[in-house]
C-alpha cells in the first residue's frame, strides 16, 4: 500500500503526522510512505522521518538499519498561506496600513500564487500510472488544501484530521468530500463521516516520575530542587511572550529557575536576555538558560513545573500528555480565534490558567502573579495537570488514525 501524507506550515501539523506513519509502519511495516510539505519545514521533516529508522527517498537508497520493505520518501510541494486577522475592524486595516500591505496584500498575492502552483504540482504527481497512493492523509494547513482538492478531482479518498475547536480554512473546504474527518476534542459539522480520535503526539511524550522530572532538570543545567517554569512560543516563538518575559525575568528567578525558547523568528531580539545566563566552566550559575529552539521539547517540557505557552492544539496535547500545569496565552488574531477558543474551553473545565494576549502585553505582571501561585500551591498544580489530562490526552490517538488511514486504503484498493 502507498499512502502520502501532507503536512506544514507549522510544526504543528507536522508533529502529529510523523506519529501517525510510526504507528502506520508499526501495523504495516511494508507501506511505502510519501510525505509532502512545504519549503520550509523540508529539512525538518527529512530529519525526523530519517530518525524513525527508515530511510527516505527509493528503495535504492535504503540504509541496511531500515524497516524491512518500507521507506518514507520526503517532497516539496508548492503552496500559499492566505492571510486573514481575526477581530479586526474595518478602521483597523488602514491603522496597521503597513502589516496590511505586507501580509493582507502582497502576502495574499504570493500566497495565490504559491496556491496555483501547488494545484499544478498536485495534478501532475498524482495522475502519473503507478505513482497514485491509495490514500491521502491531510494534517490540516494550507499545504494540504491544493492536494485535497486535486485528490477530490482524481478519485483519490483523503482522510483529513482537525485538532482544534474551530476548523482552519482548508479543512473547511476539505472536510465535506473527505473520506474520514478525524477530530482532537472538539465536535465539528460538515463532514458525513466524522470520529473523534484525538490529537497524535509522540511517544516520549509521557509523564514523568519526580526523580526523572528532578534528572531532567539537572540534564538542562537546573537546580534539581528548584521549581521551573518553562516559556515557549513555539518554533517560531511568540513575541509577546518573550518581551512579558523580559520585563518580570528579576522577580521570577528570586523563587524559580525559568527556561525560555524564544524561538528561531525573535531570539535576535531577545539575545540581551542572556546575560542572565551564568556559566562556569560547562556548569550552570543562574537559574536562567534561554534556547532560539530545543529539539528536546518533551524532556525540557517535562523537567517543567509549570509551562506557560501559546494555545495550539497540538502543544496542548503535549501538554497534556505530560500531565503539566499550564498557563495559556492564546493569540487572538488567527483566523477563527481558535487559539482563544482553545484556551476558552479548558479554562472553563478548570483544565488550564488562560491570560488573553492583550492583557499580557498591557500588564505583564499578570503572568508573573499567575505563576508564583502556581509555584507556591503544588496541589492546584497537579489538579489542573489532572484534568487537563483527563480532557484532552488520548494515548491511542495515533494508532487509531493510522488504522483509520490504512482501512480508507485498503478499501481503494479492493476496488
Amino acid at each position: 500500500m502507498k499512502i502520502l501524507v501532507v503536512g506544514g506550515g507549522s510544526g504543528g501539523h507536522i508533529t502529529p503526522a510523523v506519529a501517525v506513519i510510526r504507528e502506520v509502519l508499526e501495523e504495516k511495516p511494508r507501506t511505502r510512505v510519501e510525505f509532502w510539505t512545504d519549503r520550509k519545514y523540508y529539512k525538518n521533516v527529512v530529519k525526523i522521518t530519517t530518525e524513525l529508522g527508515v530511510s527516505w527517498g527509493s528503495r535504492r537508497q535504503q540504509g541496511h538499519n531500515s524497516r524491512k520493505n518500507a521507506y518514507i520518501r520526503v517532497r516539496r510541494i508548492w503552496s500559499g498561506k492566505f492571510h486573514r486577522y481575526a477581530g479586526w475592524s474595518f478602521k483597523d486595516y488602514f491603522v496597521h496600513w503597513q502589516v496590511t500591505l505586507r501580509d493582507l496584500v502582497w502576502g495574499n498575492i504570493v500566497g495565490f500564487v504559491g496556491f496555483v502552483g501547488g494545484v499544478v504540482q498536485s495534478f501532475f504527481r498524482l495522475i502519473l500510472p503507478g505513482k497514485r497512493p491509495d490514500v491521502i492523509f491531510l494534517k490540516g494547513g494550507f499545504v494540504g488544501l491544493p492536494v485535497g482538492l486535486v485528490a477530490r478531482l482524481v478519485r483519490i479518498p483523503y482522510v483529513v484530521h482537525e485538532s482544534d475547536t474551530v476548523p482552519g480554512l482548508a479543512n473547511r473546504l476539505l472536510m465535506k468530500h473527505a473520506a474520514v474527518v478525524a477530530t482532537g476534542w472538539g465536535e465539528l459539522k460538515g463532514a458525513e463521516k466524522i470520529v473523534q480520535v484525538g490529537i497524535p503526539v509522540a511517544a516520549e511524550f509521557r509523564a514523568t516520575t519526580t526523580s526523572q522530572q528532578k534528572s531532567l532538570k539537572k540534564s538542562f543545567g537546573f537546580d534539581p530542587e528548584r521549581s521551573l517554569v518553562v516559556v515557549t512560543g513555539g518554533s517560531q516563538g511568540a513575541l509577546s511572550l518573550d518581551q512579558a518575559v523580559a520585563e518580570i525575568l528579576p522577580e521570577l528567578l528570586k523563587f524559580t529557575s525559568v527556561g525560555l525558547v524564544a524561538g528561531r523568528k525573535h531570539y535576535e531580539e531577545m539575545v540581551e536576555l542572556k546575560r542572565y545566563e551564568e556559566w562556569d566552566k560547562a556548569k550552570l550559575q543562574s537559574n536562567f538558560r534561554m534556547w532560539e529552539f530545543n529539539s528536546a521539547m518533551n524532556e525540557l517540557m517535562g523537567a517543567a513545573d509549570v509551562v506557560v505557552s501559546r494555545a495550539g492544539a497540538t502543544t496542548i496535547a503535549e501538554l497534556a500528555a505530560l500531565k503539566k500545569a499550564v498557563v495559556l496565552v492564546p493569540f487572538e488574531m488567527l483566523p477563527g480565534g481558535h487559539q482563544t477558543k482553545n484556551a476558552e474551553r479548558l479554562q472553563e473545565v478548570g483544565a488550564v490558567v488562560a491570560i488573553p494576549n492583550e492583557k499580557l502585553i498591557q500588564q505583564p505582571s499578570v503572568l508573573l502573579e499567575e505563576v508564583r501561585h502556581l509555584v507556591r500551591a503544588p496541589r492546584e498544580r497537579e489538579n489542573l495537570a489532572e484534568k487537563l489530562h483527563l480532557e484532552v490526552a488520548r494515548p491511542e490517538a495515533a494508532r487509531n488514525l493510522a488504522k483509520i488511514i490504512l482501512e480508507v486504503g485498503e478499501q481503494k484498493a479492493k476496488k
